[in-house]
């Protein structure tokens, strides 16, 4: 069974430079945080926050928790310093804003080639451009989730802020479909609804029936409703042993398929299965 999935149902932005919200992550109950030097820092305090959040990833003690850092980009004033700045720290991932070709994310990969250093690589696709290339961008090596910037590609769009999200349909699964074919997670985009626990739970439901693994947060309010609808229920997991086991019998009896409560049970129900089993065992068997 495979063990090493990496559950990333929650992943919660926080203000690199406000310190106190950086420390409260050790205790959330979150999936990842993200250190955020771009949208959520003043351009005043840039330096500050940097130097703040490559301190952060190195002091630790965040457990289970994946930490990593979202730089600005490499059109701005701090991109290229923030990069540097976060490889040398080493957090678990490095997300990418506004990431709108391949080119972009080779000037990425090369300074790492440069420095000795490898790190997972999070794009953003957040502009028509980055939609438009997406495949070739999930395709390249180093990439490890694609994380959708929802806000700034609804504006790009010109599309009205709907409950639905109409509008961002085709973008939404024109991503997960290229995170699919190359192997990648793929993260939903942030919501600002923080009072209204129901209309949040909603857009989990439909970004997780859209096929993504989580959601990135801007509040640690959003935290439970994101990791109970994109986490497996009980009944799922209990469900999901119930049918590796049909399964199990059946290949031992030689079959090709097996039945369970009137229901064929071929080998891609077992597959399923078998990644809900192992999904609840790693949120299970971790501490913190």
């Amino acid at each position: 069974m495979n063990t090493t999935l990496r559950p990333r149902r929650s992943v919660l932005y926080m203000p690199a430079a406000n310190q106190r919200a950086m420390d409260k992550a050790r205790s959330l109950d979150v999936d990842a945080v993200i250190f955020d030097l771009e949208d959520a820092v003043a351009p005043s305090a840039k330096e500050q926050a940097r130097a703040q959040a490559c301190a952060q990833v190195r002091a630790g003690g965040y457990g289970h928790r994946e930490v990593l850092i979202r730089v600005n980009g490499l059109h701005t004033p701090w991109g290229r310093s923030d990069f540097e700045a976060a490889l040398d720290a080493r957090p678990d991932g490095i997300v990418l804003p506004k990431v709108e070709d391949v080119a972009t994310l080779e000037h990425y990969r090369d300074r790492m080639n440069d420095v000795g250093t490898a790190i997972p690589l999070w794009p953003m696709i957040e502009t028509p451009a980055g939609v438009s290339r997406v495949d070739q961008i999930a395709a390249q090596d180093g990439v490890a989730v694609l994380v959708m910037g929802t806000s700034d590609l609804q504006k790009e769009l010109r599309l009205p802020d709907t409950p639905d999200r109409q509008g961002l349909l085709y973008a939404l699964s024109r991503t997960v479909n290229a995170a699919r074919r190359h192997g990648r997670d793929v993260l939903d985009g942030v919501s600002a609804v923080l009072d209204d626990t129901e209309a949040f739970t909603r857009l989990c439901e439909q970004g997780r029936a859209l096929g993504f693994d989580g959601k990135t947060l801007v509040h640690p309010a959003q935290v439970a409703p994101a990791n109970r609808v994109f986490g497996p229920t009980a009944q799922a997991v209990e469900h999901a042993r119930r049918v590796l086991a049909a399964w199990q019998a059946a290949e031992r009896e030689g079959k090709g398929i097996a039945v369970l409560d009137g229901k064929m049970v071929e080998n891609l129900h077992a597959a399923d299965a078998e990644r809900v089993v192992a999904f609840a065992e790693a949120i299970a068997g971790r501490a913190g």
